[in-house]
């Protein structure tokens, strides 16, 4: 709530002296205005009424600095003087009450932060139970928490947990999430909030299961790209979004995903020659001829083994000596 002004008009003659202001307290005296009339040159002086306790306290909790991450007890201090920090405590009560305020207890001392009206009616009617439930799911953030694991932190029994979980998701405070590592169980988050990739198991996965046929169009396409020239992944990517491919967004380390698994399906290969420092060109895979004199019937005839083959680079297996095959 804005503070009330008034405009105290003195002339130039009878000017008061000014007010002074103890050290310590969120006030400020405005610069003075100059108005000039025909007849005489007017000084008007904007003056604060000392608004509510409580506004100030409001005021001072919407600041930028202290909006998101609050203000601590020890900051609060230097706001209010020690009779005005005094009266704060029913001010604090009645806010927490009214869910307009969150205290939280870091390892020295506490934090107070402001909630936005919205907001504070979602809470409005909560228990302690309830609010304790809430508390340990949001600290949970995006890889959400076990039903089991708020129990045991809760120290609620099951039924009365299960009604208060329903409570929250009646009133859109928190979801329910299933995890790729365990799909019959729920975690839990808050509402507003997006499952990691850890839970959803990122572009990969659809419905909670591994998407093969998105993945081998993906991969079919890379490889198609790349037998035209050899392509980089700032390239690869920039096809990927060019041919709409994907009808999910693909950031560049899902394509060096791709990539990956291809170079180690022998499907695509790194090039020798490169764009820049870091800039890898991937193509196919050259033919390779056979490294040596015998054709691949020849080795599974009984009397291979005593033969005398002799490699390409000079390389002679005499008979009897073991022989290797090699990828």
């Amino acid at each position: 709530m804005p503070p009330t002004q008034k405009r105290t008009a003195v002339s130039l003659s009878t000017a008061a002296p000014s007010k002074k202001i103890k050290t310590g307290q969120a006030l400020a005296i405005p610069e003075p205005t100059v108005v000039t009339s025909s007849s005489t040159t007017i000084i008007t002086t904007t003056t604060t009424t000392s608004s509510t306790l409580k506004d100030r306290f409001i005021a001072l909790l919407t600041q930028s600095e202290y909006a998101s991450a609050g203000i601590s007890n020890s900051t609060l201090k230097t706001y209010f003087p020690e009779d005005e920090y005094l009266q704060l405590v029913p001010i604090i009560n009645e806010l927490t009450a009214t869910s307009r305020l969150v205290m939280s207890r870091t390892a020295k001392e506490l934090h107070y932060t402001l909630v936005e009206d919205q907001v504070a009616l979602q809470f409005h009617g909560l228990d302690p139970a309830a609010r304790m439930v809430y508390q340990v799911i949001e600290r949970t953030q995006t890889m959400g928490c076990w039903t089991k694991d708020i129990r045991l932190q809760t120290n609620i029994q099951q039924n009365a947990l299960t009604k208060i979980l329903k409570t929250l998701e009646s009133r859109r405070l928190i979801k329910p999430v299933k995890s790729v590592t365990a799909k019959s169980k729920k975690l839990y988050m808050l509402y507003e909030l997006q499952p990691s990739k850890e839970l959803t198991g990122g572009v990969w996965y659809s419905n909670l299961e591994f998407d093969h046929e998105f993945i081998s169009k993906l991969r079919y396409f890379l490889v198609q790209t790349c037998r035209k020239r050899p392509h980089t992944l700032q390239e690869l990517h920039h096809e990927l979004e060019q041919k709409e491919i994907s009808n999910v967004a693909l950031s560049l380390e899902d394509v060096r995903q791709l990539v990956q698994t291809l170079v180690l399906d022998y499907s695509l290969e790194e090039q020798e020659e490169r764009m820049g420092q870091d800039d890898v060109l991937f193509g196919v895979p050259r033919k390779v001829s056979v490294p040596c004199e015998f054709t691949w019937w020849e080795a599974i005839e009984p009397d291979f083994g005593f033969r005398t083959v002799v490699f390409e680079d000079g390389v002679v297996l005499a008979p009897h000596e073991p022989h290797y095959q090699t990828a």
